[in-house]
């Protein structure tokens, strides 16, 4: 078999979803580490007044490219955008761009998405599974296709305990739901939702689940390949640790702990936390298409599924994830926190919904109430809302543990010689997960707050201050209790009493123990 590298050489490749975090990591990792490719097409639709060339620029621009702008300082130019809308009939391409890419196209990655779990069923269908009917109808007109890679996601069968790798029968037939929805008007879609997807979650795990089918289905003899990625995270290695740009998933509820804003989560300190770094992510896909691609006159023609995960491979817990967090924002603290960094974990509902009360909205409001007595703008309740509803959505995925077979994953990396495993490493065996953890929340302090370690040493002040107002204000309650409660009632006083003797006799008897030892 021909090399990663060498397999590339010379092929046309189309991406979609080029500009959200996958895309852009794909983009570059493919231009890096395989020099030879031809020409990325991308589609890319036209947004806030931007055309797609512009978009592309801008993209480009930033660091996530540094180190490919270093090492080919001409990439841009085999970089082709071609403006297009999934949600479009015939994806909003021109007849001239229509051909271009039936004639020259080699190798298609499908990665656009809506990743919002709340998406409304009839958003999430046009986005996630028509958008994919009409890459595959595309894809059937080019003339030199190889290889048609799918980005569906790990969770897309959640409502099963053990998910092999293979493509799963959805509970309603894909047509039958797309021509209903044509008619039905927005309330009834709402009504009828939670019957539809059943024992699932969300609208995206259900419109997944239901794109993978119908890319089995109506896939024809195009060489098909679907990665399932878990919770992608920032980067591990490539192009740099710790990369990351955007508040999605995990990201966003690592930067409020840094904060402070979040001091309660419902979530299994036990439950395995399936993150993937995206490096990994990226790779498994490169390797794939080459796999399918360099075997494709040989190969069986089912379609190969790959499970992107690492909870079987390398397991790690939401416990575990929680404790890096905090103590990584307790040595490198963001700035302008709110409080000292802490989170509790728990299961129970109502436990939850007390911390909440507590430590979230009672503090929120004190300190939006301080800022309208000052004249300005109260922000911290709009905050607080935005951030539950982040966490209601995550509830189900940090509460839960699922089992994945990786065979797949496994075969491929077997398939590859050493120095293909050296560039396009996802082997998560070698992960050590504290070190990315704290590369990770160094990630979104760095690329996503844009804060420099310049700012480290105010920080660590402002961290220490907010300490000491802590202790000053439990100083002040305790002071309060006594006075209250305890100052004026016999009962009280002489309980507290038998407390604090009790506890000096326990001293006592520890220290002159300690002494007879000697």
């Amino acid at each position: 078999m021909v090399t990663i590298p060498e397999y590339y050489e010379g092929k046309n490749v189309l991406i979609t979803g080029a500009t959200g975090f996958m895309g852009k990591v794909l983009l570059e990792k493919l231009l890096r580490s395989c020099p030879g490719v031809k020409a990325a097409y991308v589609l890319v639709r036209q947004k806030s007044g931007q055309c797609p060339q512009a978009r592309v620029a801008d993209m480009i621009n930033c660091k996530l490219f540094d180190r490919l702008r270093d090492e080919q300082p001409d990439f841009a130019k085999k970089i082709v955008a071609v403006t297009s809308d999934l949600t479009l009939p015939e994806l909003d391409l021109s007849k001239e761009d229509q051909d271009i890419l039936a004639d020259c196209i080699n190798i298609v990655f499908h990665c656009a998405a809506t990743i919002r779990f709340n998406e409304p069923l009839k958003d999430a269908m046009q986005l996630n599974v028509l958008a994919t009917q009409k890459m595959v109808a595309l894809a059937h007109r080019m003339k030199h296709l190889e290889v048609f890679l799918h980005v569906s996601t790990a969770y897309a069968n959640c409502d099963r305990t053990l998910i092999e790798e293979v493509v799963y029968p959805p509970p309603v037939d894909y047509k039958k739901l797309i021509a209903s929805l044509e008619w039905m008007d927005d309330k009834l879609v709402l009504a009828m939702t939670p019957a539809l997807i059943g024992k699932r979650p969300n609208t995206y795990t259900y419109t997944k689940a239901m794109a993978e089918y119908l890319v089995q289905q109506e896939c024809g003899n195009l060489n098909v390949a679907i990665i399932r990625p878990s919770i992608v995270g920032a980067s591990w290695k490539e192009p740099f640790p710790g990369w990351i740009d955007n508040f999605n998933g995990p990201s966003g509820i690592f930067i409020a702990a840094g904060k402070g804003i979040l001091r309660t989560m419902r979530a299994s300190n036990n439950a395995v936390a399936d993150l993937v770094p995206v490096d990994v992510v990226i790779n498994t896909t490169l390797a794939a298409a080459w796999h399918s691609g360099s075997q494709r006159h040989t190969r069986p023609k089912s379609i190969l599924v790959y499970n992107c995960t690492t909870g079987g491979i390398n397991p790690f817990h939401w416990g575990e994830v929680e404790y890096h967090v905090i103590s990584t924002f307790k040595r490198n603290p963001l700035e302008q926190a709110i409080r000292r960094p802490n989170v509790n974990l728990t299961t129970n509902h109502l436990i939850n919904q007390y911390w909440i009360a507590v430590s979230h909205k009672a503090p929120a409001f004190l300190y939006d109430l301080c800022l309208r007595m000052t004249g300005r703008e109260p922000r911290m309740m709009k905050t607080i809302t935005r951030l539950h509803k982040a966490m209601m959505v995550l509830e189900y995925f940090t509460s839960h543990s699922w089992v994945w077979n990786t065979d797949n994953v496994t075969m491929l990396m077997n398939q590859m010689d050493a120095d293909d495993k050296r560039t396009f490493n996802f082997d998560v065996r070698q992960l050590n997960w504290a070190e990315y953890m704290e590369n990770y929340c160094m990630g979104t302090k760095k690329y996503v707050l844009n804060e420099t370690e310049s700012g480290l040493p105010a920080a660590r002040k402002h961290l220490n201050k907010l300490r000491n107002i802590r202790y000053t204000f439990n100083t002040v309650l305790v002071v309060f209790i006594w006075r209250v409660f305890i100052a004026r009632s016999q009962m009280a006083r002489n309980i507290w009493y038998f407390v604090v003797s009790l506890c000096f006799k326990f001293l006592s008897y520890f220290r002159a123990s300690s002494t007879m030892k000697y």
